[in-house]
């Protein structure tokens, strides 16, 4: 070894490896990164000086922010490139502004988003329909003189983004808010959801909300078996009422309403709710269960963006228990379905359809709110009449040879709809056990009563609304 070497210190020599790499940096040509010369070109000046301006969209609206996108890109003389953007650490994302910073091969460059494929996500449309929505790409716009880079990040289970992200960069700040507005006033526009049957659930990670799609029961009138009159009235509160909502509203009457279907378990309150939303094919139903009522806030802002719109609230009662505490502080939820009711416009035309089993839950914080509900309907047992046209209803499609349905009718007094429907299945069970034909005769009848009252216990006749009339 020379003396040269054996002389040099360990911090000599770091002094000047160190010095060597920067001259081998300085000396090596820079390459302008990738996004950074896409962008300079597509605008003709210096990204790195642009405005960009962004904002949220909620994870439920993807869909309806792709179509709104499309809608843009299909106007006459506009173009668009869509490039994908690939960035190391998913879960931290990437934004416009880290697309244009210069790296120069240090440390930065092993961290800076790469061009790669654009990503999507099926998502669904209703009626078995999806569409593929970017989830991390770049747009390059061109519409005539205006040219805009609009990069989208949808909501991801790795990362921080409970949302939709959309950062627009322009000439100049207003060109950028103008396609954002006109990205709004789409999605209001055409939203996917309108007209259409949904609920909403919270993700996973209870940090965003989803829309499930829903198909409703086919159902007819003949269906809905409810003593004289009490249909006609039921219709006229709701179907009717819609059918003459501009008429009302020129007049000055306030559009918003609220029904309450009350009575025993089993008596036909939700296939009455069915069938109404069922007549009803042009307004948004907003279907929400007992246990889901946490989310009574963005139902309510939903049913107002989608109006017209239907909220059916089913077991409505619940909510008044969900929230009750050992500190007496009951109705907690209830009180906030009337706050929501009491903050939509009186020109919203926003029907809500309750159902509940126990009104005497309810009634204490409907009274302290008079004219949330407009009309309270009792949905009660059968009578003689009803559970007849019951006997019948069930019994098509089936060969029924009865000699004594007066007899059953009588013997079924104070049961509902539901046991009667019951009733007869477990008729047809007993009758298939005999031959290849069903043939429903009084003495299945009686075996399938027997083993609903005698055999069911107390539970049963509990399920299937019969718990007084046997006990």
């Amino acid at each position: 070894m020379s003396d040269d070497m054996s002389s040099l210190s360990v911090n000599d020599f770091g002094a000047s490896f160190k010095k060597f790499l920067e001259q081998v940096t300085t000396s090596a040509p820079t390459e302008e990164p990738f996004f950074k010369s896409q962008l300079h070109t597509h605008f003709s000046e210096d990204p790195r000086t642009l405005p960009v301006v962004s904002q949220q969209f909620e994870k439920s609206d993807h869909p309806n922010l792709q179509l709104a996108i499309d809608e843009y890109l299909a106007q006459g003389g506009c173009s668009a490139q869509l490039l994908g953007v690939i960035t190391p650490h998913e879960h931290l994302g990437v934004s416009l502004s880290q697309l244009v910073i210069d790296t120069n091969g240090g440390f930065m460059s092993s961290v800076q988003p790469t061009p790669g494929p654009v990503q999507y996500v099926n998502l669904p449309l209703g009626n078995d329909q999806l569409l593929a929505c970017v989830q991390s790409g770049l747009y390059l716009i061109s519409n005539g003189d205006l040219h805009l880079a609009v990069m989208v990040r949808g909501a991801s289970d790795y990362s921080f983004r409970a949302g939709i992200t959309v950062e627009v960069m322009a000439s100049d700040r207003s060109s950028a808010e103008a396609f954002l507005a006109q990205l709004r006033t789409s999605i209001r526009r055409r939203n996917i959801y309108r007209g259409r049957v949904i609920s909403l659930v919270q993700s996973e990670d209870r940090r965003s909300l989803n829309v499930i799609f829903h198909s409703l029961p086919s159902l007819n009138r003949d269906q809905i078996i409810l003593p004289d009159g009490l249909l006609q009235r039921i219709e006229r509160q709701s179907i009717g009422f819609s059918q003459v909502a501009d008429k009302l509203q020129a007049a000055g009457r306030h559009l918003k309403r609220g029904i309450l279907l009350y009575g025993p378990p089993g008596t036909g309150k939700t296939l009455t709710a069915m069938y109404l939303a069922s007549q009803m094919p042009d307004r948004t139903i907003i279907l929400i269960t007992g246990r889901g009522m946490g989310l009574i806030e963005k139902s309510c802002e939903m049913a107002r963006l989608l109006q017209p719109a239907t909220l059916i609230l089913e077991d409505v009662d619940l909510i008044a228990e969900e929230r009750s505490s050992d500190k007496g502080c009951s109705n907690v939820v209830l009180f906030e379905l009337l706050n929501q009711m009491d903050g939509l416009n009186e020109d919203a035309d926003v029907l809500f359809v309750l159902t509940t089993n126990r009104p005497e839950i309810l009634e204490s914080a409907l009274a302290a709110r008079p004219g949330r509900v407009d009309t309270a309907i009792e949905i009660p047992l059968p009578d003689a009449s009803c559970r007849r046209r019951l006997f019948e209803l069930y019994g098509k499609g089936l060969q029924v040879s009865l000699e004594n349905l007066d007899s059953f009718i009588a013997r079924t007094q104070g049961v509902s709809a539901a046991f009667i429907r019951e009733l007869m299945r477990k008729a047809a069970l007993f009758a298939a056990d005999e031959g290849q034909e069903i043939l429903i005769c009084d003495r299945h009848l009686d075996e399938a009563l027997y083993e609903l009252v005698e055999l069911g216990g107390e539970l049963t006749h509990s399920i299937l609304g019969a718990g007084e009339a046997f006990s």
